[in-house]
């Protein structure tokens, strides 16, 4: 176990020095282009840290290990929503873009619902691949329309700053960018080798490992870049990589990997009635998080990071076959899950009464 552990150690000194420098170029790049950092954290940023699921996944659908594709995505979504912007919002409050609320956040829920829909037959086809492909292609289409109109609009924003040009020339924010995203693509994969390997040798199956661990490692980069982004008052960068990486995960690499496998991605029934609906719930209660105020607050923050610890017991109960998995699956979906919808939607009612 040795090498494991050194390759565990190795990728997360990776993932923290790429976060770094991805953090950096992003936001100098938004301001030499006169770009919002929210477009660079939904594209560029997003798009980049979310290459370890795209890799992972294709690997994993075209070597015969498709529940590990289909979990690596599901599992990463629900660990960015609950994990990565929980502890984002804990460590400092999280300011929402309008853009957010309005376009990308339904079109995550929807997506969401989408993708459950699909796997009703417990299986993501060809055809339904192709689809989320082509929603992905209409989505960067516009996307990237909406960038360049700004930029546009916004083309002397680095002359207007008075800082020096070269600290934010697009050329070497743009190597920042690529040095980080290397760093952190090869970080995530070292510690997921390591991870993997300690896992089978403890006899965990390749569905929980795709769920957890996998989902985890390759969901570092998102963690350190969206966390460190926050620390620095990059709030845009920080939510917009979530929001983006979601987006990602299910158009691009659920859409991709259900492609190229010989007969689509395969969705056990587990998968469907749990993880999915727990999926698709993360993405619903980033709309009214973020509506109420536009802001994720600190103990919104926390009420995420209580979710996700919650799943990943539940998972740790499923595998082991535990017998207090049915007491604690009946608490989750009678007690605690029904308070927290119902506390979210007194919260937006509130909202939407202050604002008549």
């Amino acid at each position: 176990m040795a090498f494991e552990l050194a390759l565990l150690l190795a990728g997360l000194a990776g993932v923290l020095l790429g976060a770094e420098w991805l953090v950096r170029g992003a936001s100098g790049l938004a301001l030499s282009l006169g770009v919002a950092p929210l477009l660079v954290g939904l594209t560029v940023v997003a798009w980049g840290t979310s290459a370890p699921e795209m890799s992972v996944s294709l690997v994993a659908a075209l070597t015969g290990s498709p529940e590990i594709a289909v979990g690596n995505a599901i599992g990463s979504n629900i660990f960015n929503v609950l994990f990565i912007l929980g502890l984002s919002a804990a460590v400092a409050p999280l300011a929402v873009d309008r853009q957010l609320i309005r376009s990308e956040v339904p079109l995550m829920i929807g997506v969401s619902f989408l993708v459950w829909y699909f796997a009703e037959d417990e299986r993501l086809g060809r055809a339904e691949g192709i689809l989320l492909l082509a929603v992905f292609l209409a989505y960067s289409l516009a996307t990237v329309y909406v960038a360049k109109r700004q930029s546009a609009d916004n083309a002397s924003t680095a002359e207007k700053s008075g800082l020096p040009p070269g600290r934010h020339h697009w050329a070497w924010n743009a190597a920042l960018v690529v040095a980080g995203l290397v760093l952190l693509v090869a970080g995530s994969r070292w510690f997921v080798m390591g991870a993997a390997a300690v896992a089978r040798w403890l006899g965990v199956s390749d569905l929980v490992i795709g769920l957890t661990i996998v989902a985890a490692g390759t969901s570092l980069p998102e963690l350190a870049t969206s966390v460190l982004a926050g620390l620095r008052g990059e709030r845009d960068i920080s939510v917009g990589n979530v929001i983006g990486s979601n987006l990602f995960n299910l158009l691009a690499v659920l859409g991709v990997a259900s492609s190229v496998a010989e007969n689509g991605l395969p969705v056990s029934a587990a998968v469907f009635r749990f993880d999915l609906p727990v999926m698709t719930a993360a993405a619903f209660a980033c709309l009214p998080l973020a509506v109420t105020g536009r802001c994720i607050a600190r103990w919104e923050g926390f009420l995420l990071l209580g979710y996700g610890v919650a799943y990943w017991l539940y998972l740790l109960l499923a595998a082991t076959h535990h017998d207090s998995l049915p007491t604690y699956h009946l608490v989750m979906v009678v007690f605690a899950l029904p308070l927290t919808i119902a506390g979210l939607a007194v919260s937006l009612g509130r909202h939407f009464l202050r604002t008549q």
